[in-house]
């Protein structure tokens, strides 16, 4: 099945589709032509997005890594490691939680009231399920690529000390589908784009500022402390580092793993309810 054929061109519905649109069992074939078409809308911007993938990571490794870190490491290690190698991990998760957050967002809504791309969908075989799926698959394999690249330069800075930082590149797969899930359950439920601006302002940006990125939770108001470890970066970040700097423990590897897996069940528990309910009668 060609993604430009037979689901980019399809006919745009004016509305809902009927429910038994998404009654049926769902396919991997089904899936793949939805991601297909995806893939396919990518391969005509991923010039702009390569560029920014590897400037981000060397720009902000050069100057919070080297710039700041050089101030920091005279006045002793965090951590215990350099402060790149503190910082570098930290970043790639704390990207792949922006990437999963900016990809569910625009794109979900655009998908459903600007482009209708998913009622056109809907007018295939596909069903909500397969839509949901698929768009999903796709979102990971953003997050996975683009933090694939963050690790390379990571590693190319000096930042990775163990031979178990490739397995970081899960964790940040982890951390970005934690934030993509639930906030795409979030986007199907928003008419308009206001509430996108709410989301990064007060969730996205304070967690990127405040997770354990730049400094330990220790360096944190007290009361802050459980509100920290609570949120799914802070999990995906200490996973990151702890696998970039072998300090691996099979016990909290498996809590922040289980941790992450949970808030993506949930989250396309909830996006599967609030797809049906925006797209289907």
């Amino acid at each position: 099945m060609r993604p430009t054929s037979s689901i980019a061109a399809l006919p745009r519905t004016a509305g809902a589709v009927p429910v038994h649109g998404s009654a049926r069992i769902i396919s991997w074939a089904r899936v793949r032509a939805s991601y297909a078409y995806w893939r396919a809308q990518y391969a005509k911007t991923w010039r702009g997005t390569a560029i920014s993938s590897v400037a981000a990571p060397v720009f902000y490794l050069a100057a919070m890594g080297w710039g700041l870190g050089s101030l920091v490491d005279k006045h002793g290690r965090i951590d215990g490691v350099r402060y790149l190698a503190f910082v570098g991990p930290g970043l790639m998760a704390a990207t792949a939680m922006q990437i999963g957050a900016f990809e569910s967002t625009w794109p979900v809504l655009g998908a459903i009231k600007w482009h209708r791309t998913y009622h056109g969908m809907l007018a295939t075989p596909l069903t909500v399920d397969d839509v949901l799926a698929g768009h999903l698959l796709w979102i990971a394999t953003r997050v996975g690529t683009s933090s694939a690249v963050y690790l390379a330069v990571v590693a190319a800075f000096g930042g990775v000390g163990s031979w178990w930082a490739p397995a970081a590149l899960l964790g940040a797969l982890l951390t970005g589908m934690a934030f993509a899930a639930p906030v795409t359950a979030f986007a199907a439920t928003v008419d308009n784009e206001s509430g996108f601006s709410v989301l990064y302002r007060f969730v996205v940006v304070p967690l990127f500022l405040f997770s354990g990125t730049f400094f330990p939770i220790s360096q944190l108001p007290g009361w802050l402390h459980p509100v920290a470890y609570a949120t799914p970066i802070w999990h995906g970040v200490q996973l990151c580092r702890d696998l970039t700097l072998g300090r691996v423990h099979p016990l909290l590897v498996g809590v922040h793993v289980g941790y992450l897996l949970g808030w993506i069940v949930v989250g396309a528990l909830l996006a599967r309810r609030t797809f049906r309910q925006r797209l289907v009668v």
